[in-house]
């Protein structure tokens, strides 16, 4: 359970804070909320206190897990599916919608790979960013570090555009 002031992960949007625990009717029953404001974006969200695990928010990532991330976007030696742009990416979509930091690296790396290959289509190049986006965030949160040190270190492993 979270508190108000907490910093959570939630799944395809990142890391927010939780600013309120509020007590709303839906649909005639009383249900507590979380209301937490999304870092990147400043956009709000609301969360059922009771589905928040089945939804997937989560803590922030342990900054001992970081390496692992790296580690990740560090593996080159993995195989792309040759499978239609469309279709790859409602498969990476998935993999950001279940909110795992490390679902999220794949992709990112997936796509970085790919991209030396080929030409990113609209949508990939966009969901690109959002998994450097995400990563960057929570990184930078779990280290207490800056932003654009972060996105440093991963320019190590990539030339991120």
């Amino acid at each position: 359970m979270f508190k108000v002031g907490d910093i959570a992960v939630y799944p395809a949007q990142g890391v927010g804070v939780i600013e309120a625990i509020e007590n709303r009717e839906v649909m005639g029953s009383r249900q507590l909320f979380y209301v937490m404001k999304i870092m990147g974006n400043g956009m709000k969200i609301m969360i059922p206190l009771h589905s928040a695990q089945s939804v997937g928010l989560r803590e922030v990532v342990p900054a001992a897990d970081i390496p692992k991330i790296y580690a990740i976007l560090r593996n080159k030696d993995v195989s792309i599916d040759k499978q239609t742009w469309n279709k790859r990416y409602r498969e990476y979509l998935e993999k950001i919608k279940t909110g795992s930091v490390f679902e999220i690296a794949r992709v990112l790396r997936d796509l970085l790979i790919l991209k030396t290959d080929k030409n990113l289509s609209f949508g990939e190049r966009k969901m690109m960013d959002t998994a450097k986006n995400l990563l960057v965030k929570e990184i930078s949160v779990a280290t207490k570090s800056e932003e654009t040190k972060v996105e440093q270190d991963l320019q190590r492993y990539f030339t991120l555009q």
